[in-house]
């Protein structure tokens, strides 16, 4: 489409320039005056399409970071429902190890120790979940 009012822009000039060459009359000055005026307009046209298929392509891609933003938010909310788990079911470990005697004191400290690393990770993964939901 673009193609086509450039032609039709260059047929115009072209037009111009010859008349403009040959000494021309008034009515023919006011004839190129018209298609000048039609030919802004066209170009003006031209530029809204092209100024709103940009502004069609920046909202999707605002709508596609949003996406990936609640993408990202489950999937974080997902691994610190997960931490959670694993250090219920440790803890839980370590009370009926402790209770029936079964656990020796190496094992209660390996389980204490991963118990560490978890919270530790759900603590990172509760501030990455905090910066993404600023960002959104």
């Amino acid at each position: 489409m673009k193609i086509g009012f450039i032609y039709i822009f260059l047929l115009l000039v072209s037009n111009v320039i010859l008349c403009a060459q040959d000494g021309t009359t008034e009515s023919e000055n006011s004839v190129r005056k018209q298609e000048a005026r039609e030919l802004k307009a066209v170009r003006r046209e031209v530029d809204k399409k092209e100024k709103k298929g940009k502004k069609e392509a920046r909202l999707g891609e605002v709508a596609k970071e949003v996406e990936k933003l609640k993408k990202e938010i489950s999937s974080t909310e997902k691994d610190i429902d997960k931490y959670e788990k694993q250090i219920k079911s440790l803890n839980r470990k370590i009370e009926k190890g402790t209770d029936k005697g079964k656990l020796s004191p190496n094992d209660i400290e390996r389980l204490r120790d991963k118990i560490e690393k978890l919270n530790t990770k759900l603590l990172k993964e509760s501030k990455k979940l905090e910066k993404l939901e600023r960002k959104k």
